[in-house]
């Protein structure tokens, strides 16, 4: 009896338990008459399906195959590229499918034809694979209440989830050509858990990468955009995939960018140029005009720093040099320049001392004002030599002998003559045509410093002529440029040589400081702008052509 009251309680519990596995696992029959929440509760059951394993397929031979899932990238917003922090922002929908055989209902539900939506429940209910931003530094998926995601499975289990996300990416900048450069940002998607023998990715082979025909950027033009498949190695030195080591399936997409110059155009290189232009201005004011020169020299300088600075806060401070810097470089030596070529002349106008010049060109005038004293110092060892010459000469003129190049040396009774003084006409005797000067008359020019000898005032002097010796003295009358003289005058007219006639008549000429400071003055008005021509040829030659 009790043996029979045993046998029936276990035939009891074994019923109960079968139950009880029948309403743990539902069963898909008449899976047409279901919603679509019931039909996939009953497809995500535990008793068939687990998240935590990804799908399986195998091959013929019973190899066990990756997962193939497909991207696809809608751009639809882009923010101009932050270069001093080397980032840009993109607001973009992705999209990834790919087929898990345990969600598919054709053969339950023949019936139904249409994929089954879902958002965020959906999605959790299902394996999906783990994909990240491989150079994101910051990403959320946008969405106001929820989340914007939209999930689909199709009938025969192809799962399709689309997401909208903003993210902040890294893009290393090359700011060489800076504004004139170019630019080449890329986003990097990879997988996370899955290396090559569990999941590859793929570009989808239809359009994979789109752009909102409205996309517009202010800073920037969207040249042209491509596709990469790769495959990332990682190891213990790259630790982006966790602990992991393996090689892992990555996608990217890179945008070439053209930076748009009109901005810096406008407000940078054209006002630059015209502040460059403006500190010429002080080479049409005179030499000694201090306070306004150093005042339009020093404001247009710190007013193009000011002008510069302002432009490169936006930059990072890189190692090398920028176009930008060269430029600046540029017209910071042609301002800093007119600065000097003013503290040049004034510096020249202030001096008290004529200077010789032996011919009338820059080259000359130049060298002789940056060497006065030299040509000082040279000068009077030519007149301590002519002495000694004519010294020598007195004896072989007294024995009948007439060298070539003959100096005469006479001894003259000392009598004072007061500057300005003209000789009686008893006294001077004009020269022959050969001596005199072009289309004047031969005088003597008698000033405080210039000290010139002439022979037909010897000869007017003592009352005698030496034809033999006339010709060869007039030839080499010895004339020392003058030094301190401001004026050489005709003492008979009271009018002052031309420095052609005097370069004519004797070989040399003085230039006061203010000649010379006016002459620098109105040469440095064609010197620089034409250099500046030419560093523009220069400089925008780089930039555009190579």
């Amino acid at each position: 009896m009790y043996l029979s009251l045993i046998i029936s309680i276990l035939l009891n519990c074994l019923r109960l338990g079968q139950s009880v596995t029948d309403v743990d696992c539902p069963t898909l029959a008449n899976s047409d008459s279901l919603s679509q929440t019931q039909l996939i509760d009953r497809l995500t059951h535990d008793c068939r399906y687990d998240r935590l394993e990804r799908p399986t397929t195998y091959t013929e031979a019973g190899a066990r195959l990756p997962v193939d899932v497909y991207m696809r990238a809608y751009i639809y917003f882009m923010q101009n590229l932050e270069a001093h922090d080397l980032q840009f922002k993109i607001y973009a929908l992705l999209q990834m499918r790919f087929l898990d055989p345990r969600l598919n209902f054709r053969n339950v539900s023949p019936k139904r034809l249409q994929p089954i939506l879902g958002e965020q429940q959906l999605r959790d209910s299902i394996w999906l694979p783990h994909i990240f931003l491989a150079n994101e530094r910051d990403s959320s998926i946008l969405g106001t209440t929820e989340k914007d995601i939209l999930t689909s499975i199709s009938p025969d289990g192809t799962v399709i989830v689309s997401w909208r996300i903003k993210a902040t990416l890294y893009c290393w900048l090359n700011l060489k050509k800076f504004p004139f450069d170019e630019q080449h940002c890329s986003t990097v998607l990879e997988s996370w858990m899955y290396n090559t023998s569990e999941l590859v990715m793929h570009w989808e082979q239809k359009r994979p990468i789109t752009y909102d025909p409205a996309l517009h950027l202010t800073e920037f033009v969207l040249q042209n955009s491509w596709s990469n498949e790769t495959v990332i190695n990682a190891d213990l030195s790259d630790l982006r995939h966790g602990a992991f080591a393996g090689n892992y399936s990555s996608l990217s997409f890179t945008v070439h960018l053209n930076r748009v110059v009109g901005f810096y155009l406008m407000d940078y290189f054209l006002p630059s140029m015209l502040i460059v232009a403006i500190s010429w201005v002080s080479f049409w004011l005179q030499a000694d005009q201090a306070p306004p020169r150093i005042t339009l020299g020093t404001s247009t300088l710190l007013t193009f720093i000011t002008l510069a600075s302002a432009q490169g806060k936006t930059l990072p401070k890189v190692s090398y040099i920028k176009v930008s810097e060269v430029w600046f470089l540029g017209c910071t030596i042609f301002i800093f320049g007119s600065m000097v070529e003013f503290a040049f002349v004034n510096t020249i106008w202030r001096r008290k001392h004529n200077v010789p010049v032996r011919k009338l060109n820059s080259r000359h005038i130049l060298k002789s004002t940056l060497s006065p004293h030299l040509l000082r110092r040279r000068s009077h060892a030519r007149s301590r030599s002519f002495s000694g010459i004519g010294r020598q000469t007195d004896a072989s003129s007294l024995s009948g002998n007439v060298p070539f190049n003959n100096y005469l040396t006479v001894n003259l009774p000392i009598n004072t003559i007061r500057e300005g003084q003209v000789m009686p006409a008893t006294a001077t005797r004009p020269l022959p045509l050969p001596l005199a000067a072009p289309n004047r008359s031969s005088v003597h020019m008698l000033t405080s410093s210039n000290r010139k000898l002439d022979v037909t005032f010897v000869e007017s002097a003592f009352g005698t002529a030496a034809s033999a010796t006339r010709n060869t003295m007039a030839a080499t009358s010895m004339e020392l440029p003058d030094f301190t003289s401001n004026s050489t005058h005709n003492l008979l007219g009271g009018e002052e040589f031309s420095h052609e006639e005097q370069i004519a008549s004797t070989g040399w000429t003085t230039l006061t400081p203010q000649e010379i400071a006016i002459w620098i003055d109105s040469r440095a008005r064609f010197v620089f702008p034409l250099a500046f021509v030419v560093f523009n040829m220069f400089f925008w030659t780089f930039v555009y052509c190579i």
